[in-house]
C-alpha cells in the first residue's frame, strides 16, 4: 500500500506557521495571492503558541510597538481573551487564518522535500501525520518561515550556522574565530498561585540543584516577568540534529529547577502556594540556520540605525546574545548590546541570493549572528513576515522575482506596507492626491499628513469630542476604492492594566486583574459616504470596535466621506491619527 498524495496549486507557499509565517500568509492572501500555509504543528504561533508560550517581544522605546497585522491580532486577543489564556490565543490565530478566502491551511504537515527547476523551487512535499497523506504544493513563489530554514538544504539555498569571525563584518561583539555555536533552546515553566499550600514531588530522573549551582539563574516567583527563559541548552551542539537529546536534558533541568523552587529550604515556605501549571515539552528555539540574501545585516549596520533605501521593517530589541553554554554557563546567561530603536531592516535580507523564487522571514533572515540576536524576537519576525507576504503578492502582480521587486518596485512595496499600517523608519506615507485635494471640515490637517503614530515627542492626529464628525468634501464626484482610518491603540501600553506583560502572562498570581483594551481606542464609530446622486451610503459602523486600523471598501462614485466617532473604551475624547481615502 502506498500513501495517497494530495496536490495543491498556489501562487505562494509559506512553510512555517509561527508569527512570521502567519503574517506572511495573511498579508499575501489579503493582497490577492492564492496561498498555502504548511505548518508542522497542530496550532499556529510557533514560539508564541500554547505549546511553547514565549511572549511576543519587539522594539523598545516610546511609540515603537509593531503595528500592521500583529497589532490587529494583539487587539483581538485583548478583546476576546482578557484572562490571557493561551488556548484561546491559539484559537484566535486559527480563526484568522481560516477566514482568509485565499488561504489554504495545512496543519500537522512537515515539509520533507522539494523539487527544483533550475535555480527555482517547483514544489514542496510534506507529510501530514493526522491524515497519513503526502501533500505536494506547486507554487510560483515560496517563503520559508520555518525558523530552521528547512528549505535551505532541500533547495541548495546558501545559508550559515553559528557565529561569524569578528573580522568578517568588523563586529566587535563576535569571537576572534568563527564557530558553529548558537544560542540554545528553552523549555518554559508557568506557575499558578493557589489559595492553599501545594507540594511537589519531582520525577526520579530530575536533576537536583542548590542555590550555589544556579549561577545567575535563581528563580524568583515574586517577579511577574519570571518565565524561566534561562532554562536553555544546546548552543554548543547542533540545535537541529540534537533537539531530542536537548529536550530530554531540558526536562531533567526544568523539573529540577521547579523542585528547587518548591522544596529548597530557603524557598519552601515563601513558595508554598505556587503550583506548577505548565512545563513545555517542545523546546523553543532561538537560532539555527540563517539564509544568505543579497545583503547580510550586521552589527555595524544595526548600530548605525539601519539606514537603507529598501527598508521594509524595523527592529529595536537589543542585540541579546545568549551564552552557548546556556544553563551550564558560569557567567550571566545573556549579554545585551544596545541598539537604536528603531533601526531599519532592508528588503534585501528577505530573499535568497541563489534560489530565484525563495523569500524568508523570521529568525532565519539574512543577518549575521550578532544582528540576528536582535532581529530574532517575534514582534520583529511578525512584521518581517508581513513584508514578505506583501512583497510576494506584488511580485506576482507585476510578474517579477523577489529580487525584481527590489530592483523596480520598492516604492510600491513600501507604500503598500505603510497603507497596511506598518511603520517604516525614515519612509513617509504618501497621502492620496484625491484626499489632499478634497475640502476637510473641520480643517484638521494632521489627519492627512501621512503620520500614523507619535514620533520624537511630536503628537500626530487629532482629538475629537464624542459624537463629533469629520468630513471630506470632494471638488467633484469621483470613484473611491477604499477609505482608511487609524485610531489610537496606545502604542506605549507595555504596562497597561498594571500588568507588566507582553501579549501574554508568565505566571498567574492570585487576584490578578484581567487585561483590557486601551482606553484611548475608539469603541464606536460610523463611516458614511454621500454618493454622486446625493444618496447617503453607510459604509461601516460598530459599537464594539477594537481595531486600530479601519480599512473599508467604498467602490462607488462619491462626493463626500464622513467619519463620526461616538465613544471610546474609557478615554474622554476620541483620538484619530489619520483619515484618508483613495
Amino acid at each position: 500500500m502506498e500513501y495517497e498524495t494530495i496536490f495543491h496549486s498556489a501562487d505562494l507557499c509559506v512553510v512555517g506557521g509561527g508569527m512570521a509565517g502567519f503574517c506572511a500568509a495573511v498579508a499575501a492572501s489579503r493582497h490577492g495571492a492564492k496561498v498555502v500555509l504548511m505548518q508542522e504543528r497542530p496550532m499556529l504561533g510557533g514560539n508564541a503558541s500554547s505549546e511553547i508560550r514565549m511572549w511576543i517581544c519587539g522594539a523598545h522605546g516610546a511609540n515603537n510597538r509593531e503595528t500592521g497585522i500583529l497589532e490587529e491580532i494583539m487587539l483581538e486577543n485583548l478583546y476576546r481573551n482578557p484572562a490571557l489564556n493561551f488556548h484561546i490565543w491559539d484559537g484566535i490565530l486559527l480563526e484568522w487564518a481560516q477566514r482568509e478566502e485565499n488561504l489554504t491551511l495545512l496543519l500537522n504537515c512537515t515539509c520533507t522535500s522539494c523539487e527544483m527547476s533550475g535555480n527555482r523551487i517547483a514544489s514542496v512535499t510534506g507529510w501530514q501525520m493526522t491524515t497519513q497523506t503526502w501533500r505536494k504544493v506547486e507554487a510560483k513563489l515560496f517563503a520559508d518561515c520555518s525558523g530552521d530554514s528547512v528549505l535551505a538544504p532541500l533547495s541548495g539555498a546558501k545559508f550559515r550556522v553559528g557565529r561569524e569571525a569578528r573580522s568578517e563584518f568588523d563586529e566587535d561583539i563576535e569571537p576572534e574565530q568563527a564557530d558553529r555555536h548558537t544560542m540554545g533552546l528553552s523549555l518554559l515553566i508557568q506557575a499558578r498561585e493557589q489559595s492553599r499550600p501545594c507540594g511537589f514531588t519531582p520525577p526520579g530522573w530530575a536533576y537536583h540543584f542548590t542555590a550555589e549551582q544556579l549561577h545567575h539563574r535563581l528563580p524568583n516567583m515574586e517577579d511577574p516577568m519570571e518565565n524561566f527563559w534561562y532554562l536553555e541548552l544546546g548552543g554548543m551542539g547542533d540545535s537541529i540534529a540534537d533537539t531530542e537529546k536537548i529536550r530530554d536534558e531540558l526536562l531533567k533541568t526544568a523539573y529540577g529547577v521547579w523542585d528547587y523552587v518548591k522544596n529548597a529550604p530557603e524557598n519552601k515556605e515563601k513558595n508554598k502556594y505556587w503550583q506548577l501549571d505548565f512545563l513545555g515539552i517542545l523546546p523553543g528555539k532561538r537560532e539555527s540556520r540563517r539564509y544568505e540574501g543579497d545583503l547580510m545585516l550586521n552589527q555595524r549596520q544595526v548600530q548605525a540605525g539601519g539606514v537603507f533605501p529598501d527598508v521594509v521593517a524595523y527592529g529595536g530589541w537589543p542585540m541579546d546574545d545568549h551564552d552557548p553554554m546556556g544553563f551550564h554557563g558560569q557567567a550571566h546567561p545573556n549579554v545585551n548590546h544596545p541598539t537604536p530603536a528603531p533601526y531599519g531592516i532592508p528588503y534585501r535580507c528577505l530573499y535568497s541570493r541563489n534560489v530565484e523564487n525563495l523569500l524568508f522571514a523570521g529568525r532565519n533572515i539574512s543577518a549575521t549572528h550578532a544582528a540576528m540576536s536582535s532581529t530574532r524576537v517575534m514582534g520583529t519576525c511578525a512584521i518581517l513576515g508581513q513584508a514578505v507576504g506583501a512583497a510576494a503578492a506584488l511580485a506576482l502582480q507585476v510578474e517579477t522575482s523577489p529580487r525584481g521587486v527590489y530592483e523596480t518596485q520598492m516604492d510600491q512595496l513600501q507604500q503598500t506596507l505603510l497603507w497596511d499600517d506598518c511603520f517604516l523608519p525614515g519612509i513617509p506615507r504618501k497621502v492620496s492626491p484625491l484626499a489632499l485635494r478634497a475640502r476637510l471640515d473641520p480643517a484638521y490637517e494632521p489627519l492627512r499628513r501621512g503620520r500614523d503614530r507619535d514620533r520624537a515627542g511630536e503628537e500626530a492626529g487629532v482629538f475629537l469630542e464624542k459624537g463629533a464628525c469629520v468630513e471630506y468634501r470632494l471638488e467633484k464626484p469621483a470613484f473611491v476604492r477604499e477609505a482608511r482610518v487609524i485610531f489610537d491603540s496606545f502604542l506605549d501600553r507595555e504596562l497597561l492594566n498594571r500588568l507588566p506583560l507582553r501579549n501574554m502572562l508568565c505566571n498567574r498570581a492570585r487576584n490578578l486583574p484581567e487585561a483590557r483594551l486601551p482606553e484611548s481606542l475608539v469603541r464606536a464609530y460610523r463611516l458614511e459616504a454621500i454618493t454622486a446622486a446625493g444618496e447617503r451610503l453607510l459604509l461601516a459602523e460598530d459599537d464594539q470596535s477594537h481595531c486600530r486600523r479601519l480599512c473599508v471598501p467604498v467602490n462607488a462614485e462619491i462626493s463626500a466621506l464622513r467619519l463620526t466617532c461616538l465613544d471610546t473604551w474609557g478615554a474622554e475624547k476620541c483620538r484619530v491619527f489619520s483619515f484618508d481615502f483613495r
